[in-house]
């Protein structure tokens, strides 16, 4: 197979709104020495998106700074985290067996090697990603999932939110008939959540709202609770014997509120700030009840490896919410930013 010399790719010129995101055309990235060039089938949009344009993420001593995820970015940036295609080239030293196999992106950048490594940077932030009709990867962080049952847009869903929500429930020891309660349950990473959870064999409980709560249920949780009443009451009731693990991407108000409902050695593990990131709560509520509070910032590679076991096996069913051509990617981007909808948003290069 011939690969062109160039392709259509959507990119960041710098900080700010949709108007910063830019369809062009650039080179075919060509696969340097330990990579695989990857023809892209699906690429999945994730709130890293959104707050990677906007340089939300904040730096350290200084909260409301203009950042990217890990500091600042190199413009032009071309998006995108999640992508699911096919490999056509390779580089020097990976073996040609790869060459037509269908695969799914990890895009995570490690702090070491090793199964345990820690997410330092991201493609589609610290490297370019797959708002792309090609993307190269390293070879060690593509997976052979050309077998699996999923369709390339289920694939491409998986890396960020449910990469996320297995390093949530791996970091929080979630186990077989535990209470899990998951917040914005009808998002990415909460939709993953409550399906990776309830897999696990744990009793899962729900915070969403409005006209998604039949959504989140239909997804598996056991018991949803709306968001716009009384959430310690309705927790209460739904889970009169507390809850052992809370997988929160909201955080904000949440965790004072909640964290007084955990069992004993409970655990609370935060991924997200969609609630606010000022978080005040009584730390009496962890040291007397030996809780514990847990950041869990993405998926080491061992998770990742059993996220795409799952992948193979079919054992999650991830949801389309909506698909766009890459020419709409500002669409795109506005539709994740409205949260109207319940699953993941597709782009197809």
């Amino acid at each position: 197979m011939s690969t062109p010399q160039f392709m259509r790719a959507v990119r960041i010129t710098g900080h700010g709104g949709t108007e910063v995101l830019e369809l062009t055309d650039v080179p075919v990235p060509a696969p340097q020495a330990g990579e695989v060039l990857v023809q892209v089938a699906a690429v999945a949009l994730n709130n890293t998106d959104l707050w990677t344009r906007e340089g939300a993420y904040g730096l350290p001593g200084d909260p409301k700074a203009t950042s990217g995820w890990r500091g600042p970015i190199d413009f032009p940036r071309i998006q995108g985290a999640d992508v699911a295609g096919q490999v056509v080239a390779v580089g020097a030293g990976v073996e040609g067996r790869l060459v037509g196999r269908r695969v799914v992106v990890d895009p995570a950048i490690y702090d070491s090697e090793g199964p345990d490594a820690n997410p330092v940077g991201l493609m589609g932030s610290e490297r370019d990603g797959g708002y792309a009709q090609y993307v190269t990867a390293s070879a060690e962080r593509v997976h052979d999932v050309t077998e699996s049952p999923l369709t390339d847009d289920q694939l491409a869903t998986l890396p960020t939110a449910y990469g996320t929500a297995l390093g949530m429930i791996e970091r929080g020891r979630l186990g077989r008939g535990e209470t899990a309660l998951v917040s914005g349950a009808s998002g990415g990473v909460g939709i993953a959540l409550v399906h990776i959870a309830r897999a696990r064999g744990a009793r899962v409980v729900a915070i969403s709202s409005g006209a998604k709560i039949d959504a989140v249920r239909a997804a598996g949780a056991h018991e949803v609770i709306d968001r716009a009443g009384d959430i310690a009451g309705q927790l209460r009731a739904a889970a009169p014997e507390g809850i052992d693990v809370a997988l929160d991407v909201v955080a904000g108000e949440l965790v004072g509120e909640g964290l007084p409902l955990l069992r004993e050695g409970g655990r609370w593990v935060i991924a997200g700030a969609l609630g606010g990131y000022d978080v005040t709560f009584d730390v009496r509520r962890l040291y007397l009840h030996n809780a514990q509070v847990i950041g869990s910032a993405m998926h080491t590679p061992a998770h990742f490896g059993l996220l795409m076991d799952l992948a193979r096996r079919g054992e999650v069913q991830p949801v389309i919410a909506a698909t766009f051509p890459l020419e709409q990617a500002a669409q795109a981007q506005e539709e994740l930013a409205r949260r109207g909808h319940v699953g993941k948003i597709v782009m197809h290069p």
